[in-house]
């Protein structure tokens, strides 16, 4: 109970629970930034997941940990471009207002100045979640919309008056549809 010992972890989050009266073990304790750091503070039935950004596909760059974003999938439409006799592709968003929990940086050098840019994003997803986003990136590109921050309470689309509701990715293949990924 001394005050420089509650100042020495300052900083610290505990990785397992501890009992009444039990003292405080450092294997216990993890230091923010520090190995083990993420798994500390990830939600119980939660899971980290990474996906590969760009500038393109991650809101130009602008996503930091903490925000909210949607996961939209574009891919080929192999049937609509056999009806069209041209390549034609869809987009549609897979998953709804999650956490980023981290982006990894790198400084690049451009056009002579030093830019920061994030080449990994880690959400924040549910066990069904991660599915998604794992078969997303076999099927196309991901991309991460940024929301609002006034928007990330609620399960808001861009148009609100749409009432359709996706359940996921139509694949056609020889002539039988299928939902390969769900909500």
């Amino acid at each position: 109970e001394r005050p420089d010992a509650i100042e020495q972890l300052t900083g610290y989050v505990v990785r397992s629970s501890f009992t009444s009266g039990e003292p405080l073990q450092e294997a216990r304790l993890v230091k923010a930034n520090a190995a083990g750091y993420l798994s500390a503070i990830l939600p119980s039935g939660m899971r980290a997941v990474a996906t590969e950004i760009s500038a393109e596909t991650g809101a130009g760059g602008f996503v930091i940990p903490g925000d909210h974003v949607d996961v939209i999938l574009t891919h080929r439409d192999r049937e609509a471009g056999k009806r069209n006799g041209f390549e034609t592709y869809t987009s549609e968003t897979i998953i709804n207002n999650v956490r980023v929990l981290a982006i990894d940086q790198t400084i690049e050098d451009k056009n002579g100045q030093k830019v920061v840019i994030g080449k990994t994003a880690t959400l924040e997803l549910s066990p069904r979640q991660a599915e998604t986003l794992a078969l997303g990136k076999q099927v196309g590109t991901l991309s991460l919309a940024l929301r609002s921050v006034v928007d990330t309470g609620k399960d808001a689309t861009d148009n609100p008056d749409d009432d359709r509701k996706r359940s996921g990715v139509n694949m056609v293949r020889f002539g039988v549809t299928t939902t390969a990924i769900e909500k």
